[in-house]
């Protein structure tokens, strides 16, 4: 937070509160089956993640691993070349 703090003139408590407010607004979003374009930043998603089956390491029983929804980031083009 400190950084954000720094960056956007706001004292600690405000920007650990603007970044806590992004991230629930961002959940919520993608809760209700929405994608969310960041341009330049990159893009998140909503995948789903097919059933499959799995095995169990220490004794090779397999298991079953449901199907679900995972939430997916995408880096853009500019926080590509950034970190490049």
């Amino acid at each position: 937070m400190n950084k954000v703090s720094e960056k956007s003139g706001l004292s600690k408590k405000d920007a650990e509160k603007s970044v806590n407010a992004f991230i629930e607004s961002v959940t919520e979003y993608l809760k209700s089956g929405n994608d969310l374009q960041l341009i330049g930043f990159g893009n998140f998603q909503v995948k789903q993640r097919v059933a499959k089956t799995g095995r169990n390491p220490k004794t090779g029983e397999p298991f079953k691993i449901a199907a679900a929804n995972v939430p997916s980031f995408k880096a853009g083009q500019n926080l590509k070349q950034a970190v490049k």
